[in-house]
């Protein structure tokens, strides 16, 4: 009895068994660590550029090639305001380009803020017709590619400024005006998601008590609903600021003369030759850009 016990056991369908086991198990760990370790190379791929460009802006050699030790000169340069060896790129031209692409964001935000805050208000809290078709139309800006809505935007400006002058005489052309308009219609919809998310999660019980306590619409939008969107609202901005600073193709196909923004300048500048002074410059959009977004994130994560 015992020899039948052990050679059923030992029984080659048992032995098979264990060794798909074993195999499925194997599978499975495989698994695990691959989905762990794909987000890091993710990462990595996005990442390992940008600090190699952050590395370099270190270099103490004036071609970012070839490294020669570590230095803060460039940054120092940029501080005293001894940068670029060209009559185009010089700090003044920079201060210029900074100081246009500062104004474009702080006039596209609050556009953009303003009426992304009123379009989630809109389809979150009333019955709207179309509904899925104005949020359709909204959020495309988010999907479609860059270029294809910045060419749509020069054929746009262009067309509407032909019938303007046929029709009219008026004389309109590409300036600064339609980079904001064209920074707007982009970073509108991130603003509308962020409002709507906040929306989202809050309770209606605050307004209907200030409401039973006789307040109209309007005190209690401003008493109760504006405080409890500002966290939403503000990471919107943030994140509508950031966008429009950083953005270089919506503005490329939008700008008119003497409209250079910092993204046009740094890759004017490249197309000579890439510098530290370029690297320098480019840590720091990517240093502000961070910031922002990370200020965005946290005051989304505000939920008091």
């Amino acid at each position: 009895m015992t020899e039948a016990v052990f050679e059923s056991s030992s029984s080659p369908t048992t032995s098979i068994n264990y060794r798909k086991l074993r195999s499925d198990m194997l599978i499975r760990r495989t698994g695990r660590l691959a989905f762990a370790l794909v987000p890091w190379i993710a990462y990595l791929f996005l990442w390992i550029p940008i600090l190699v460009l952050i590395l370099f802006s270190f270099n103490d050699s004036r071609m970012s090639a070839v490294w020669r030790g570590f230095t803060f000169h460039w940054y120092q340069g940029l501080l005293a305001g001894q940068f670029g060896d060209q009559p185009n790129f010089t700090t003044a031209n920079l201060l210029d380009a900074l100081q246009r692409s500062l104004f474009v964001g702080a006039v596209s935000t609050a556009i953009a803020t303003v009426l992304g805050t009123m379009v989630a208000l809109g389809l979150e809290r009333y019955r709207v017709r179309g509904k899925r078709l104005i949020e359709m139309l909204m959020y495309l800006p988010v999907v479609i590619p860059e270029i294809t809505m910045g060419l749509s935007l020069l054929i746009y400006f262009s067309s509407g400024f032909n019938v303007l002058r046929q029709w009219f005489g008026v004389q309109w052309t590409l300036s600064l005006w339609t980079v904001i308009i064209g920074h707007v219609v982009f970073s509108l919809p991130f603003v509308a998601i962020a409002v709507r998310a906040r929306l989202s999660g809050m309770t209606r019980s605050l307004e209907e008590a200030a409401r039973d306590l006789g307040a109209n619409e309007w005190r209690t939008f401003q008493r109760i609903t504006l405080p409890l969107l500002m966290p939403g609202i503000l990471a919107g901005a943030l994140l509508a600021f950031t966008l429009s600073l950083d953005d270089f193709v919506i503005t490329f196909f939008t700008q008119g003369p003497g409209t250079t923004t910092l993204p046009l300048f740094v890759y004017g500048m490249i197309k000579f030759q890439v510098t530290p002074d370029i690297n320098a410059i480019s840590t720091l959009m990517v240093l502000a850009s961070i910031a922002l977004v990370t200020c965005s994130l946290l005051i989304q994560r505000n939920r008091t």
